[in-house]
């Protein structure tokens, strides 16, 4: 594990990032002093975001492109927006802010560099330094306000903006920081007024009056945090802080930071300094799998998962160390800082950028204070979302295949297994198939009930008669054949007066074959509806039918089973099977001599097997009683 692995731009795309706020760091120790103006402590705590009327509602302030990039709001803190779709015109504005600044305090040599070099840059001062990380022996526990994050809570809808406004991210940031970045933004951000030049005043360099406007803004904004920072001295360190400032805007600016500061507390009589760094960056891995390469990559970290009202996020504490340059420290010495820093990943809607939030002191014994400001600014975090994902690839948008439903030949009664190998072939045929093939017989060719399904018939006594009226043969009985009785609309709780589905499906019965008789009274017909309670359709006759005049005819008895008459008897069975079947009439279902009036208890004349011998041999017919 080396430093390029983790802080070089190919294998890190937060590297620049990181790299502003090892940098900032290195600010804070070489430039504050025990003359820097300092804030309470206590004004890191002061977010009272369940009491301002907008800290659930951020995006309802003016800002970007309307307005500024981050606004201070009384009793709430600043209030800070990136976007994905404002990247600025990238004009380059360091030369132009040291030179406004260095004419708006007279001139002099800047600490650390040469005054008659002629111009002022972040290199004469050996900036920016590059951040490495420290022993695993300096990491900094992970705090409980850090820990509290991983506790399931409520996650916020990303708020819905226009079509063309990208994915957007707002956040409070507490009282205490300085921001080094302009409220307005890079040049090509947000919308700026533009000054008119002063008479007789021209602009030689040709620059856009937008560069002109946002160079502007950014030299008066440095000068005054260098006010704030150092009121209680003279004019020199305020102009040496605003002046490296200043060198550093198109380093921030290029490493995607959205909002840079540094805060200078005290606390017990003593100093205490922190930088914070806001950026976005292009990583399109989810939350798991990035969390997992930044454990795997730092193996000197501590990597947490943990759920924002935002969304999930990583959260990765560690030690780093940076050098503080010669020119920039007090005795001319170059030196090592160790710090801590945590740093938080937030993916954004869109599914390709990341915000990275981090924090860095060099302060281990403030630790907790600083990581409980932390946690509050990633509970504020807040995003929009215009609903376009991220540079999509045509090729990872999922496209529904043709055959993804089986397109099915039009078949008499398809079966499972039939279906199962006939949809392969007509996949290929799908488009030129759907326009012939009805729509009731697409889809999967299992049908409800199942084409055999009957279930008033003994398990081995059910056939079924085919499209031609024949007999199936034994092995085509699992294949599913449609069983015409009952009817597949059969439903005797369905209301009088439905329209019955079958009127779609092909008919089984031949036509002009005359219907089976009913022992309930009714025709079960495949074009009518079957009805085994004894009532009849509403105007084809009365509701409870007549008792029968005369009692149904009865096969004979066939005599007792001796060596050969089974066989005899089988085909005989088959032959009185034989008319019913070719007009569709169900076999033995119920049977021919069933009687709903009887009495229970009494034996079934239909029985086919052989009576015990205590007939005393006489052949008489079997008694029969319709009516008990």
């Amino acid at each position: 594990m080396t430093q390029d692995v983790q802080f070089s731009a190919e294998a890190n795309p937060f590297a620049a990032a990181e790299q502003v706020c090892a940098t900032l760091g290195t600010l804070t120790d070489a430039l504050f002093d025990e003359h820097t103006s300092r804030h309470p402590a206590a004004s890191l705590s002061a977010l009272r975001t369940a009491e301002h009327p907008a800290a659930e509602a951020l995006f309802g302030l003016r800002l970007a492109p309307n307005g500024p990039v981050h606004a201070t709001l009384g009793r709430l803190g600043t209030v800070t927006t990136a976007g994905t779709a404002r990247p600025g015109t990238g004009a380059r504005l360091a030369e132009r802010t040291v030179a406004a600044l260095q004419a708006r305090y007279g001139g002099g040599a800047v600490r650390g560099a040469i005054a008659d070099r002629g111009t002022t840059s972040a290199a004469l001062f050996q900036l920016p330094v590059t951040g490495e990380f420290a022993d695993a022996k300096l990491r900094p526990p992970f705090a409980p306000a850090l820990a509290a994050l991983a506790a399931g809570r409520q996650t916020r809808q990303p708020v819905e903006l226009p079509t063309g406004a990208g994915t957007e991210v707002r956040l409070v940031v507490p009282p205490g920081f300085h921001a080094l970045t302009s409220p307005g933004g890079p040049p090509g951000v947000s919308s700026r007024t533009v000054p008119p030049l002063p008479d007789g005043a021209d602009r030689a360099d040709g620059a856009a009056p937008a560069t002109v406007a946002a160079s502007d803004e950014l030299a008066r904004h440095l000068a005054e945090v260098a006010e704030e920072l150092f009121s209680a001295t003279g004019p020199e360190p305020r102009r040496d802080f605003a002046v490296i400032a200043a060198t550093l805007a198109d380093l921030v600016r290029d490493a995607g930071v959205g909002y840079a500061g540094v805060c200078a507390l005290e606390l017990d009589g003593r100093t205490s300094d922190a930088a914070l760094v806001v950026s976005l960056a292009r990583h399109p891995l989810p939350i798991t799998a990035l969390a997992t390469e930044l454990a795997t990559v730092r193996r000197h970290a501590e990597v947490w998962t943990v759920l924002l009202p935002a969304g999930p996020a990583a959260v990765l504490v560690e030690g780093r160390t940076a050098p503080v340059p010669g020119p920039l420290a007090a005795d001319g010495q170059r030196r090592w800082v160790v710090a801590s820093a945590v740093q938080a990943f937030v993916p954004l809607p869109d599914g390709g950028t990341v915000l990275c939030v981090q924090l860095s002191t060099a302060r281990p014994e403030d630790w907790e204070l600083y990581t409980e400001a932390f946690a509050e600014l990633l509970k504020s975090i807040q995003f929009g979302w215009d609903g376009v994902p991220a540079a999509v690839a045509p090729a990872a948008v999922p496209v529904a295949a043709p055959s993804a439903v089986p397109a099915q030949a039009p078949a008499p009664a398809p079966s499972a297994t039939a279906g199962a190998s006939a949809s392969a072939s007509a996949s290929a045929t799908a488009e030129e198939e759907s326009e012939e093939v009805p729509v009731h017989l697409r889809g999967t060719p299992v049908r409800v009930p199942p084409a055999d399904f009957n279930p008033f018939a003994p398990a081995a006594d059910t056939f079924v008669a085919d499209e031609g009226g024949a007999a199936p043969d034994a092995g085509d009985l699992p294949k599913g054949t449609p069983v015409r009785i009952p009817p597949p609309d059969f439903n005797p709780f369905a209301m009088a007066g439905l329209p019955s589905p079958s009127e779609t499906a092909p008919s089984a019965q031949p036509a002009g074959a005359a219907p089976a008789a009913d022992p309930f009274g009714t025709t079960v017909a495949a074009e009518r509806k079957a009805d085994p309670f004894g009532t009849t359709l509403p105007g084809q006759g009365p509701t409870v039918p007549p008792p029968p005049s005369t009692p149904p005819v009865v096969p004979a008895q066939a005599p007792p089973a001796e060596a050969g008459t089974a066989t005899a008897a089988a085909e005989q069975g088959e032959a009185e099977r034989e008319p019913a079947l070719a007009k569709g009439t169900p076999v033995r279902i119920p049977p021919p001599d069933f009687n709903p009036f009887a009495m229970a208890g009494l034996p079934s004349p239909s029985e086919t097997a052989p009576e015990p011998e205590f007939t005393d041999g006489a052949d008489a017919q079997p008694e029969h009683r319709p009516f008990g």
